[in-house]
């Protein structure tokens, strides 16, 4: 059974999110999708009585908004719940309260998916440098992949699939992850290395890795690809852009703290500016 739990704030890309999920059950033969939502907890925007930090719904009427919200929100996860009951995959609904991100992140850790998919809408600009968006941060931080979803997206369209990388770590794992891809969608694969002026090498050489890759791991149907660009970021979109790809993959170090502030992660930006889905996996 391939499990997969889809984060859901009832927006349009959440909806494309969930609808790519459930189109997923006509490629695996056992599929259950989870639907998880989180409603943030209002706060007081002053300091509470007792100086210790922000006062939870400080008023009578944030209550009883708040507390209209939960069953407004229970009713149409309910409503959900009856639209794919009869489906040929497993389907359930869950609803916390808490912080959008850490209520997210502990859920995926208790249940331990397969797989992510979300909807992004991106973060761009003093947003994106203090803060990232949360499907970023969950991109970090899942230990599972994550596909992030902008728009409509049909599985059975996918033709295209890019996989960037360096190719320099022959690793069991990332081979394991890309074939797992393969196995989902009927797609011609493109392994692709960006060449930027910062760290430009041969064609030779770059292509040597590719094809050392391929032959180690026994990878079918795969064409090897070669882009120059200014930066491996925007290499990677521009590549996808070109060709029309349906999906990027790509594998992400998952650092946190510091040292994501000093290294910062070409996979979350990609995440944030490309406009087709993106399929990320943390490496260890």
């Amino acid at each position: 059974m391939i499990s997969v739990f889809v984060p859901f704030d009832f927006s349009q890309t959440a909806h494309y999110a969930l609808n790519f999920a459930t189109g997923l059950a006509g490629n695996y033969p056992k599929i259950s999708i989870t639907v998880f939502h989180v409603i943030e907890v209002p706060v007081a925007s002053g300091m509470s009585t007792m100086g210790g930090g922000l006062d939870p719904m400080p008023d009578f009427e944030n209550q009883i908004f708040f507390m209209e919200l939960i069953e407004t929100r229970k009713k149409q996860l309910r409503e959900l719940e009856e639209t794919y009951h009869n489906s040929n995959f497993e389907f359930s609904t869950k609803l916390i309260l808490g912080n959008v991100f850490k209520g997210i992140s502990e859920a995926i850790q208790e249940a331990k998916p397969d797989l992510v998919v979300m909807g992004s809408k991106g973060a761009s600009g003093l947003e994106e440098v203090i803060i990232g968006s949360n499907t970023e941060k969950i991109v970090r931080t899942a230990p599972c992949p994550v596909i992030t979803i902008k728009g409509e997206t049909q599985v059975q369209d996918m033709k295209k699939v890019v996989f960037a990388s360096d190719f320099r770590d022959s690793d069991d794992e990332v081979a394991a992850r890309i074939k797992r891809i393969q196995s989902v969608f009927d797609a011609q694969f493109y392994f692709v290395v960006i060449n930027t002026p910062g760290n430009f090498e041969t064609t030779r050489d770059s292509m040597a890795r590719i094809r050392t890759f391929v032959q180690k791991h026994k990878f079918d149907n795969i064409k090897a690809e070669i882009y120059n660009s200014l930066t491996e970021e925007s290499g990677i979109i521009e590549f996808a852009e070109d060709i029309d790809a349906d999906l990027i993959a790509m594998t992400t170090h998952g650092r946190t703290g510091l040292l994501h502030l000093i290294t910062g992660s070409i996979a979350e930006d990609v995440v944030n500016h490309s406009k087709r889905p993106v399929w990320t996996f943390k490496t260890k």
